[in-house]
Parts: C-alpha cells; structure tokens; sequence
C-alpha cells in the first residue's frame, strides 16, 4: 500500500477530535452542564437546583403568569414544563389554577412560601453569579441566548 506522505489521510479519529473540539453544540452542552453543577451546589443550601430556581425565577419575574407563556420564557415544552412544577407545587412553594374565562388555560403563581424561600435564594445565587462573572460576560451570555432564538 504505498501512502503519499505529504497529505495524511483523514480518519475517523481526527475527524472525531475535531468535532468534540470545535462543535458549537457540544461546547455549549459543555459549558452549561460545568454552569450549571456550579450553581446547584451554591443553591443547594435555599434546598433548590438551578432548574427549580429558574422556574421560580421567570414566575416571580412574569408578566403573563399562563402555563403557556412560562414555558416559551423557560424554554421548554408544556409537558416537561408541568412535571418539572409538580414538586414545587407539592412543597406549597407555587400555585396552579385554571384561568376562569378558559378552562383549558391554567396559571401559575408563588405562593408566600415561595416568595419567601426565593428571596432566601437571591444573595447565593447572586455571590455565585458574581463569580462565574469573573469567568465569562452575563452580557455575552445573554447575546447568545438571544442570538440563538433564529434557531
């Protein structure tokens, strides 16, 4: 087999290596999990995950406070998005109701307990941002989240 040695052959294996190591998806899926481990432990002492904290977050923040507005804001499909209210709702931390003018809508508020553990949660998650913020831009952050909405 006679190889010609001023071009390598490509393989697999490079090929391989160069998609783990420059693959947006990938990176970003990286990134997120190690972002994500990082605050669960800084807000596991208010007894949430960054999930948990999220939801609460986008309800306490809502202007539109419907099932289907909080899972375009949170970005995630109706179904996860009610199984991942079910222990909240379990904790008495939020509050799920049917809209009265249609029963097929249903809304989802925080309940005095929720505000109150949410507001125990703000300084931890906030010493921890400030520090993934010396790591990484919040700003640049946000630009890419909203930058990937064209997707």
């Amino acid at each position: 087999m006679n190889r010609d040695k001023a071009s390598p052959r490509k393989t697999l294996v490079a090929d391989a290596r160069l998609a783990a190591e420059y693959c947006a998806g990938l990176n970003v899926r990286l990134a997120a999990r190690r972002i994500t481990r990082f605050l669960d432990k800084r807000l596991a002492e208010a007894g949430f995950s960054l999930a948990q904290f999220g939801l609460l977050i986008h309800i306490a923040s809502a202007q539109d406070d419907t099932i289907g507005s909080l899972a375009e804001r949170s970005g995630l499909d109706q179904s996860t998005l009610s199984r991942n209210l079910r222990p909240l709702e379990a904790a008495g931390l939020i509050e799920i109701a049917t809209v009265d003018a249609d029963l097929r809508r249903r809304a989802v508020w925080l309940t005095e307990q929720g505000a109150s553990r949410l507001e125990c949660a703000m300084p931890m998650w906030q010493g921890a941002h400030d520090t993934l913020s010396k790591l990484i831009n919040p700003e640049q952050l946000r630009r890419l989240a909203v930058k990937m909405e064209a997707l």
